[in-house]
Parts: structure tokens; C-alpha cells; sequence
């Protein structure tokens, strides 16, 4: 199932996946850093998860959550 960029603004970047059981977020923190957030629901059909890592630049984040994306797409 293909992703799409839900939300983009100053802080946030948020992708949902088509299925709407599956969410890629980039937080910018308050001291500069960036979280990467997967949240699989557990209605998915594919299996539950919730997995939450900090980086210190966005191109990290980003990667990380290019990553879960591919990891992630649902036929």
C-alpha cells in the first residue's frame, strides 16, 4: 500500500499509508534534534508496532523513516 505525505509544517512531517492503519512521523525536538516515530495500529495487517528513535539532523531522520516506509508497504 503506497504511503502519502499527510502533514508537513515547521516542526512536523507525517506520512500515513493507505490503509490508515500505519503512520511515519519526523518531529523536529526543542534542543534541534529530530524523533523518527513508526506507529503500526494492530488492526494492520501487517504486524503491530511502535518504534521511536532521536537523531541529531533531519537527514537522519529522514532516512530512518524512508526506510520503515519501504519496510512497511503492504501489498
Amino acid at each position: 500500500m503506497p504511503w502519502s505525505l499527510g502533514r508537513e509544517d515547521d516542526v512536523i512531517t507525517e506520512w500515513e499509508r493507505s490503509d490508515d492503519y500505519a503512520t511515519v512521523r519526523i518531529r523536529e525536538r526543542g534542543d534541534g534534534g529530530f524523533v523518527a516515530r513508526l506507529d503500526v495500529m494492530e488492526q494492520a495487517a501487517d504486524e503491530s508496532a511502535y518504534e521511536r528513535e532521536r537523531f541529531d539532523d533531519r537527514e537522519a531522520a529522514l532516512e530512518r523513516a524512508a526506510t520503515w516506509r519501504e519496510e512497511r508497504d503492504v501489498e
